[in-house]
């Protein structure tokens, strides 16, 4: 197997945003898929790839009787199918005409009926997602950001029972924040997962001088639970835990038109070693493979985020049928794909790192200068009321000057000088005949 790089990117956009009296929003992703030319090979260059509609139906038409396989057998060998086939690159990501495809979008049912076209990423571009309601956090920040409703439903209805068809989980932007919550485990909704993806605390990290707690998927995640101790992973195993598949796979077919794609983490990481012994050319590696998010634990808002993950075709040998007679039992990676984000825009970090980082140094500065500002006012206060005493002495011989003259002088409104003999006489105002003080000259 060869590794073929980026073909195209995509970028999403909030629209149909509308807020609600009971502390919640909605709104729809609007996804552009853009080809990017110099992260990828050329958009025509031939590639050979599975036959995907093919494949799945040979493996589907296991359950068949056998009189029923062997008519589909003439059938797809009059129609010169092939196990693999080859396209261009932008065929495989943007569609391509294929038979099979053509037909079960003509005869089989809606819940069932496949695009008209076969295309990794076809009815993607340009189209908006399922509707999605969060809360806002307006009346609780411990719910800030988790999801509410996926077009109108507050459950997943691919699985049959909790908590794998909660729906309790963030969408990506917004988390609530570790500061309120305290929480170590996190859960975030991704379409392309069938599933929520369940995401544990892993330690503080820092990211451009902006602080954030770092988390990841736990050790075992997708795949057979422990039979001795289930976990809650078992509902996912609706055929039983002994038909789950092996450890770091699951089985998305109820969300895939019940084809047989399964579920795993890019380059078989973190797998069953039998999956990527079957396969040339795969080499997982933690830093290239792994997802992750990094949050702000004041804001609840991501500053680095990317969810990896890898679908794969499971192919059932099926010598009833003689154009994939002799193809083996496999697990035929596909395609991985990246979501995320690795840098936030200017303004953002900008804001962020005031309200986080920057609020953290100024509001202790503010504090301590304020208790300052008041000593200093204080020691002034006190200062000015100790050297007081000494512009009374000055008043005072101010006023024996001026009663020498015949006048009277007031001292603070209160009291009266008048002059005697040899004496000043102070007086009270309220009782003018009760000698107060005496000043000897």
């Amino acid at each position: 197997m060869r590794k073929l790089n980026t073909f195209c990117r995509e970028d999403m956009e909030k629209v149909n945003i509308v807020f609600h009296n009971n502390g919640t929003v909605s709104y729809q992703h609007k996804k552009i898929l853009n080809f990017v030319p110099e992260m990828s090979l050329d958009g025509d260059i031939k590639l050979m790839v599975p036959n995907i509609p093919l494949l799945t139906l040979s493996t589907q038409s296991k359950s068949l009787p056998r009189f029923i396989t062997m008519g589909l057998s003439i059938f797809l060998s009059g129609m010169h199918m092939k196990p693999f086939v080859p396209v261009t690159a932008q065929e495989l990501v943007f569609g391509y005409d294929d038979p099979l495809v053509s037909l079960g979008h003509k005869f089989l049912p809606k819940t069932r009926r496949p695009m008209s076209r076969m295309g990794l990423f076809l009815g993607r571009n340009g189209t908006l997602s399922e509707i999605s309601t969060i809360f806002t956090g307006h009346t609780d920040m411990k719910e800030f950001g988790l999801i509410n409703r996926l077009n109108g439903l507050d459950h997943l209805p691919y699985w049959p029972n909790a908590p794998c068809n909660s729906i309790t989980a963030s969408e990506g932007s917004f988390f609530p924040p570790r500061d309120r919550t305290g929480a170590d485990i996190i859960h975030v909704w991704d379409k392309d997962l069938c599933r929520t993806l369940p995401l544990q605390y892993r330690g503080p990290v820092e990211k451009a001088g902006i602080k954030a707690d770092l988390y990841t998927p736990p050790d075992v995640l997708f795949g057979r639970p422990n039979e001795t101790a289930p976990t809650e992973d078992e509902c996912f195993c609706s055929d039983g835990i002994a038909n789950c598949p092996p450890q770091g796979l699951q089985d998305i077919s109820p969300c895939q038109y019940s084809a047989p794609v399964y579920l795993s983490f890019p380059h078989f990481y973190k797998t069953d070693p039998k999956l990527l012994d079957a396969i040339d050319g795969l080499k997982p590696v933690e830093k290239l493979h792994r997802s992750y998010f990094k949050i702000q634990p004041k804001l609840g808002v991501p500053i680095e985020a990317k969810v990896r993950v890898q679908l794969n075709l499971k192919v059932e040998r099926q010598p009833n049928i003689a154009v994939v007679a002799n193809f083996p039992d496999i697990v035929f990676p596909i395609m991985w794909v990246e979501e995320g984000m690795e840098e936030l825009t200017p303004s953002i970090r900008r804001w962020i790192y005031l309200a986080t980082t920057f609020a953290d140094i100024a509001v202790p500065c503010l504090t301590y200068g304020m208790i300052l500002v008041g000593l200093i006012i204080i020691i002034t206060v006190f200062v000015k009321a100790y050297n007081s005493p000494v512009l009374a002495h000055e008043a005072i011989e101010l006023g024996k000057r001026t009663i020498r003259r015949g006048s009277s002088f007031l001292i603070n409104g209160q009291h009266r000088l008048l002059a005697g003999r040899d004496s000043y006489i102070l007086l009270s105002n309220n009782d003018i005949d009760e000698k107060q003080d005496i000043i000897e000259m």
